[in-house]
Formats: structure tokens, sequence, C-alpha cells
């Protein structure tokens, strides 16, 4: 079988009987330079060659290449789609084209992919950072717009949750709902500062509010039965006159708990409450549904790319961080 040549922007100039010049400003839509009758000859020629422009070869020309990363610690928790849709969004407005990586939480991982990003030709990197201090970016020279955590020693742009304020919103309801024992579950804290700040703002909360008492629980994986199912077994057996309830750090932890309850037979919205950080689609559906705090993810992700086109366009003003609020969406799970 013969496999057959791709057209060229030279084969395409001797086809039409112009030259080369000729049809690269027809690429470029300089049109009111060329005569209709050689316009006409260049779109024969591309359409008989089926010929088809390498966009990243005439951008690179150009010295640009409209190439954003987006780099991920975990991409198969909802958080990390729903901020993604809202950089595409953003990059389809301004035309650019973005290239997705997962690190799988595994820090080799992310140090490979910020190797091999200026290969890429990419202009500039959006990234949820595994480490809030991480030599991964020692001598990294893109633009670089953080999501959800601060990377220290990196000056860069940041984008996340108000985590003070949707804790604040949440313990407010829980209270308000007549809990006065609450449970805050949280997997492994180390250095991911979203789990820090809602981990100090719920003990907070605690300290300064005599109508509820509570406490923090940070296991190791929650996916493991044998860890969270007696860490709620004996919450739930704990003072069993009062309403008590479960707090989750965020959304694999809150469908983590949800497994556990069911499999002490326990219903939220009955016998327990329920409360988490993200709100997944199945936290409509599933028992009574199950109150959430939604982040506004789809302009996390579209805020982190216009800050990032700010500093590939040469902006070198100080950098910000932008705080978006929460949103409390109010289920059954919390009406007990």
């Amino acid at each position: 079988m013969t496999i057959k040549k791709k057209a060229t922007i030279q084969d395409v100039a001797l086809l039409a009987g112009v030259g080369k010049t000729s049809v690269s400003r027809y690429l470029n839509n300089e049109f009111d330079i060329l005569s209709d009758e050689i316009k006409e000859k260049i779109q024969i020629a591309i359409t008989s060659l089926n010929y088809k422009p390498s966009q990243l070869a005439r951008s690179m020309k150009g010295g640009k290449t409209k190439l954003i990363a987006l780099v991920f610690a975990d991409l198969s928790i909802s958080y990390a789609t729903e901020i993604m849709q809202g950089v595409e969004a953003a990059c389809r407005k301004y035309g650019y084209t973005l290239l997705v990586f997962n690190a799988n939480n595994e820090k080799a991982q992310e140090k490979k992919i910020l190797q091999i990003l200026t290969g890429y030709q990419v202009e500039g990197v959006i990234i949820q950072a595994l480490k809030t201090h991480d030599q991964n970016f020692k001598g990294f020279t893109l633009p670089v717009v953080s999501v959800d955590r601060t990377i220290y020693g990196l000056k860069n742009d940041l984008v996340h949750l108000d985590n003070n304020q949707a804790v604040q919103i949440a313990m407010e309801h829980l209270v308000n709902q007549g809990f006065q024992r609450i449970l805050f579950i949280t997997e492994t804290i180390r250095d991911i500062e979203a789990r820090q700040q809602r981990t100090a703002a719920f003990n907070e909360f605690i300290q300064h509010n005599s109508n509820c008492s509570g406490e923090v629980v940070e296991l190791r994986n929650t996916k493991n039965e044998d860890e969270i199912d007696p860490v709620v077994s004996a919450f739930y057996h704990l003072e069993p006159d009062i309403k008590k309830a479960i707090f989750t750090v965020n959304g694999s932890v809150m469908l983590n708990t949800t497994l556990a309850l069911k499999r002490l037979k326990l219903k939220w919205g009955k016998d327990i409450g329920l409360i988490g950080f993200d709100d997944p689609i199945w936290a409509s559906v599933v028992g009574c549904g199950v109150t959430t705090i939604r982040q506004p993810t789809d302009k996390i992700g579209y805020t982190a790319f216009e800050l990032l086109l700010k500093r590939i366009r040469g902006d070198d003003s100080d950098v910000q961080t932008v705080l978006y609020p929460g949103e409390l969406i109010i289920r059954e799970s919390t009406q007990l």
C-alpha cells in the first residue's frame, strides 16, 4: 500500500501557479493584498490537494503557539473536571488550545510533566500542585497560575475557594438546624492547603461557639472500611440523645462516608446529619440528598486562565490572590 504524501504549502503554490508568499498571505487571511483571481486559484489548489496547514508550525513561526497546559494533582475527582470546563471556556473565547495533564497524586509524575512542558511549547501553565512547598518549580520560567493551593517560594497568581467563608456558612447552618456535636472527617492533611484551611476554620468555629462541640478525625484512606467504619460508628453511638452531624473535607471523603453509613445501616437525614465540600452530581440523588458547599469551579477556572493570559502578554504587576465564596446547597441530609 502506498502512503500518500501530505501536501505542503509549496505544492499548493506550484499547482496554483503563484508564489509561496501569496499562499501564506491567503492562509493568514490577508485577502486585501491578493487579487480575486489569485485567491480563487489558491482555494482550488487547497481543495484539490486536501491541504491542511499545520497550526502549530504557523503559530511557532509567529512566536506564539496559543497552547497552555492544565496540570492536576488528581484528574479523577469532580473538582478537576469542573475546573477544566471553566478553563476550556476561556480558551475558546481567546483562541487558545488546552493540553491537560494528570499527576495522579505522584510527585515524580508532576515533576516529569513540568520538565516536558517546555518541549510542548506551551505559553503558560495552570496547576493544582501536589505540594505547597515544592522543589519541582525550582528554576521554572513559564508563567504559572495555581488553583486550590499556594506554591510557596514561587511568585504566581492564585485562584481558589474562600475556605473560611465556606466553613462558616456550613457550620452556621448546622447550628441553626440544632446539631450539637459535629465530626469533621479529612484525609491526611500534610501540606495540602485546602485541607489545612478547612480544618483550621472548623476548629476556630467550635472554639468560639458554645452551642456545639466538635472534633477532627484525620484518616489515611477513607476508602478503607477498616479505617472509616469504626470512626463513624463510634461517633454515632456517642451521646445518643443529641443531634449529631458529619462534615467532610471534600467530595471523595463525602462519598466514602455515605458508603460507610450504608454499611453501618445508618441513614443520613434520619439517624445522623451529613454535609460536605464540593457538589458532585450524585449528591442530589443519593438517598435523601446530601447538603453541600458548592464551589464556583467554572469561575475559578475561567479566572485562572484570564490571569495567566495577562502574564503571557507581559503584565508584571503584583501577583493576585482571587477568592470566591462557596454556596450552601441545602438538602435533606441536614433536615433531621
